[in-house]
């Protein structure tokens, strides 16, 4: 009788070690397979191959606590691979993790119930499709869209080596966590994996350990169709330290790599791990359906007789198990937290400032006087670029935000990124307490580490002109999934840059943007809207923000004549209005184009027209305001309306109503001094007040 079937009906007779740990891989492989077949919809070949590494990593090699999956000092662990989801969901329930909501209380419940697992990529159970970050405690990043996991990874990585840099002191480490994070070879096929593995290598982030399931399986087939190359050769060309484990089922062999890591200096470590999809399951010779679809019934039986398992059981969890993992990660994880709390208590005593700031990170909280000395821009008609005012603004919340960091994808010198205050410094190799990241050339890898740096409560930005944000989209998408407070500062938000031609003009990008839920994003339409941009933004903990900025200067508009730049944490306002408050035309603009409106309000004005300005720097904050706010904007009775801005004018339409009228961009732009473009795409005043008059004539005939 095998040893499963023996913890399965006599718990009488002990087990040994290595029983044990074959049994508890096996449970996660039986589990992996009974989910996905219940489901008739998954992958249980990789959860079947590396149930023997994800077991050696939780519960030999991890510190982390199940019974506070938040604690700052845990060791990481993103499956990049996240089509292997099971792997997370059956070492979740096993180890027994916790669920925390939305403000860090503790719950107490299982993150993760065989309940849950019962109904894998069911609708409301904690155990989805693939790891999703928001939903599930345990899950440290969504993943799922290939190398975003790894990438996020080195985010996490530089995030503890500059927490490590800040607030460690001799005699109190209170951060030295590891990250580990599997990935397969569609992670290394992804061009964001490379990207951001030539960074951690420039970088020399020895905390970092990448285990590559190397199963040369996709979904259209074996990879030598597609993927020939040296990883190795690779890896060690970005400088990482690259160990080989020849079978992936050797978890002595495993653990010897891992402790060969923790001893690794300066290079991150690349663990090549070779396994076979569906490994013991020999029947099934169709390797890639394995990979991509439920085993079926008589494969499910065969494969469990292979492991020694009850073949008739389902979602079978021996005791045996069970109490292998609390005499596991357990025991080990809260005797780590234990210490740390310890720890951490004579820090507080020590350094109570700097625990405090610690204590404000993890709740995501601000701290006091955070705010303080934000500049205030007086009116000017030549003005200030948005770019130019958002480097002001960044430099001032940077000193009282200890830790907000970030950088540019090597364009700090144009976007306006730079922390120059003294002691903001560089985060580079042997230097990792400078607060200006660089990130080079890799926009995609950007922001996916600014993910993983907000995933472990840094405030961080990035940034690169609006029209390279196409570049990082994927990575973008999930910080608005994952509700993650990060910072994007896009600059060059129109045709600033003319010459440069339509390649360096946006014209889909905020369209796009505000198709995206959860993301906010702010188009300042001068100066103090840049600020009071700022001052949203930072006050967010569940959103990420975007930034489109000018890089020309804009007017800084007299807010003794016009209305105050706070109206931005509404998302739109009344800027500019009729004499007494009764409209009979609005000029809807954000950004640059706001002028223009301005301007056609007061040449309407001066003609005896009764016009309204509304700056509208975000819709997704003003779709959030109550309907009697927005009504009182945009009286529902002014149908003469009419929306400029230097983009697309796909979504307008909502606001301008069926009788409103857009200037926008239906084509890209051209290559030309900016002057010329704006003549050639009609945003000028006069343009402006002359489709503004066409559409108040056809509004008083319609009301005739």
């Amino acid at each position: 009788m095998s040893t499963a079937t023996v913890a399965a009906t006599d718990s009488s007779r002990p087990m040994l070690g290595a029983q044990l740990d074959q049994l508890s891989i096996n449970c996660i492989r039986t589990l992996s397979i009974d989910a996905v077949q219940q489901a008739k919809s998954g992958h249980p070949g990789t959860p079947m191959a590396l149930a023997p590494l994800v077991y050696t990593l939780w519960n030999r090699v991890m510190r982390f606590d199940p019974q506070d999956p938040i604690w700052p000092n845990r060791d990481r662990f993103v499956l990049s691979n996240g089509h292997a989801s099971m792997l997370l969901w059956s070492v979740l329930h096993l180890a027994g993790v916790r669920a925390v909501n939305a403000d860090y209380e503790h719950l107490g419940q299982l993150a993760v119930s065989l309940d849950d697992i019962r109904h894998f990529r069911q609708l409301g159970s904690k155990a989805p499709g693939h790891p999703e970050y928001h939903l599930v405690s345990g899950v440290e990043a969504t993943t799922g869209p290939l190398g975003q996991g790894v990438a996020m990874s080195v985010g996490m990585a530089m995030a503890e080596k500059w927490l490590a840099n800040r607030y460690n002191r001799p005699n109190h480490e209170i951060f030295d966590y590891n990250i580990y994070a599997v990935c397969g070879d569609g992670c290394m096929m992804e061009g964001v994996g490379s990207e951001a593995a030539s960074l951690a290598g420039h970088l020399a982030l020895d905390n970092l350990c990448w285990i590559y399931d190397t199963n040369h399986i996709t979904i259209d087939g074996n990879t030598r169709i597609t993927f020939t190359e040296d990883i190795a050769a690779r890896f060690l060309g970005y400088g990482w330290n690259v160990l080989r484990v020849g079978d992936a089922n050797d978890i002595d062999r495993i653990q010897q790599a891992l402790d060969i890591f923790h001893k690794t200096r300066e290079r991150p470590t690349f663990i090549i791990l070779d396994s076979h999809i569906g490994y013991g399951s020999p029947h099934k010779q169709d390797t890639a359906a394995a990979h991509g679809e439920p085993l079926g019934e008589e494969e499910v039986r065969l494969t469990k007789r292979d492991y020694g398992w009850p073949e008739d059981a389902t979602f079978l969890v021996p005791d045996a198990v069970r109490d292998h993992f609390a005499a596991g990660i357990g025991t080990t994880g809260p005797a780590a937290h234990a210490r740390w709390t310890e720890l951490f208590a004579a820090y507080r005593s020590a350094y109570p400032e700097l625990a405090l700031e610690i204590d404000l990170m993890q709740r995501r909280e601000l701290p006091r006087g955070w705010d303080a000395g934000l500049p205030t821009f007086p009116a000017d008609p030549k003005g200030v670029a948005g770019r130019e005012a958002s480097g002001k603004v960044l430099n001032v919340l940077a000193q009282n935000v200890p830790w907000l960091l970030g950088g540019s994808a090597d364009l700090a010198s144009s976007t306006k990124t730079a922390l120059k205050f003294e002691g903001a410094g560089d985060f580079e190799p042997g230097a990792f307490g400078g607060r200006n990241l660089h990130f080079g050339l890799r926009e995609h890898a950007m922001v996916a580490i600014v993910n993983g740096l907000s995933l472990s409560k840094l405030r961080a930005f990035g940034s690169t002109f609006l029209i390279f944000s196409d570049y990082a989209r994927p990575a973008i998408r999930l910080s608005a999934l994952m509700e993650l407070p990060v910072i994007f500062v896009f600059t060059h938000d129109a045709m600033g840059d003319g010459e440069d031609g339509p390649t360096h003009q946006p014209v889909e990008q905020l369209a796009s943007f505000r198709a995206i839920p959860g993301l906010v994003l702010l188009r300042p339409a001068d100066a103090n809207e840049v600020v009071e941009a700022y001052r949203y933004i930072m006050k967010l903990r569940h959103e990420p923000a975007a930034l489109a900025l000018s890089r020309q200067p804009l007017p800084t508009l007299d807010r003794g004549k016009y209305a105050a730049a706070s109206g931005v944490a509404r998302g739109a306002y009344v800027l500019a209005d009729a004499p007494d408050g009764n409209p009979e035309l609005i000029l809807i603009g954000s950004g640059s184009e706001v002028i223009l409106c301005v301007q056609a309000h007061e040449e309407l004005l001066a003609e005896g027209i009764r016009s309204r300005v509304v700056s509208m720097p975000s819709w997704d904050i003003f779709e959030h305001q109550t309907r009697e706010y927005r009504d009182s904007v945009l009286p529902p009775a002014v149908t003469a309306r009419v929306a400029v801005e230097q983009a697309s004018t796909l979504g307008w339409e909502r606001y301008v109503g069926g009788f409103g009228r857009i200037i926008g961009m239906n084509t890209f732009g051209a290559s030309a001094p900016l002057k010329e473009l704006q003549r050639k795409f009609h945003f000028e005043p006069e343009r402006v007040t002359e489709i503004a008059k066409e559409t108040l004539g056809e509004a008083r005939l319609r009301s005739r």
